[in-house]
Formats: structure tokens, C-alpha cells, sequence
């Protein structure tokens, strides 16, 4: 049986998805506390995410939602990462308060460790697109309009979005 490239592209990518998925679930997280939501989306919620970032362009006027939106139609899967706002309980003051009880008056500041764990599973969910040579970036305006889609939790203070691609030059390079 004779295979092509094209034909077997995007089950590749959705399975470096997969393998991205549970390198994020993995890495190291604050006190071993998961506070990760981690999720991948194709096809027509992809389209949908792009629809909700040109709207969010047209209210917000940030260019980089127009840019970004047109970005995400090229890639084959979108991975979203996005973190519960809930505190480590170490009372170490980083996030501006003194004690995490003070900072649990206000729901929607985060503990800095949900910043860091965010940042260290993003970092190990890349690192395996990268090893897999699957084009990908990190992208704060799809994982906005991910949240305003609800295809994050409602507990989810904030994530990111980390489209896929694998073509003949990276379409998230010289936008």
C-alpha cells in the first residue's frame, strides 16, 4: 500500500495533539496540585474559534486577533491549555497579597503558581509538536476566544490556544 504524505498529515498531527495533551497533564505543577484544563479541537470548532476572533478584532481592535484568526483556518488541530484560578495555599505573597485567604477575595487575580504551571505544560506540550516537527505557536488571542466560546470550563481564569500545522513552510512564523 502506497501512503502519501497528504493523506496521512492530518492523523498525524491530531496524534502529536494527543501526545501534546498529555505531556501538558505531566509536566511538573506546584505542590503536584493540577489545576490544568487541557482540550484539542478540528474541524468546524476551529472555524468557530476564527469566527469569534474576527468578532473580537472588530470590538477590541487589536490586530493581532484579525492576523491570528486567519492563522488558526490553516492548521489541522488546535490544542487549548488553560489553568483554574485557585491558590497554591504557600501564603508567599507573589500574587500581591498577603495570604492566600486575602487573595481568595479576589476570585479573578491568579496565584502566580497557576501562571508557572501554565507556562511549564505549555512549554512541554510545544517541545513535542517541536520533537514531531509539527509547526505550532502559542497564541493568547485563540484561547481568549476559547474561553468566550465556553470551550473551557467556566471555572478556567485563563489559556492559551496552540494551533498545528505541517506544511512547507511554518504559516506561525513570519506573519
Amino acid at each position: 500500500m502506497l501512503y502519501k504524505e497528504e493523506e496521512i498529515r492530518k492523523s498525524h498531527i491530531f496524534e502529536v495533539a494527543k501526545s501534546m495533551m498529555i505531556a501538558a497533564r505531566t509536566a511538573p505543577k506546584a505542590r503536584g496540585k493540577d489545576n490544568l484544563v487541557i482540550s484539542v479541537i478540528t474541524g468546524d470548532q476551529v472555524i468557530e474559534l476564527s469566527n469569534k476572533m474576527k468578532e473580537m478584532f472588530e470590538e477590541n481592535n487589536q490586530a493581532f486577533f484579525l492576523r491570528d484568526s486567519e492563522n488558526i483556518l490553516i492548521s489541522d488541530a488546535v490544542v487549548l491549555i488553560g489553568t483554574k484560578l485557585v491558590v497554591a495555599g504557600l501564603n508567599c505573597g507573589l500574587c500581591g497579597y498577603q495570604t492566600c485567604e486575602k487573595k481568595e477575595e479576589n476570585k479573578i487575580c491568579p496565584c502566580v503558581f497557576n501562571s508557572h504551571d501554565l507556562g511549564i505544560a505549555i512549554g512541554s506540550a510545544t517541545s513535542i509538536a517541536a520533537d514531531n516537527r509539527v509547526d505550532n505557536r502559542v497564541m493568547f488571542s485563540a484561547g481568549q476566544a476559547a474561553r468566550e466560546l465556553g470551550f473551557f470550563t467556566d471555572e478556567i481564569g485563563f489559556g492559551f490556544a496552540i494551533p498545528l500545522s505541517a506544511m512547507g513552510k511554518n504559516p506561525f512564523f513570519d506573519r
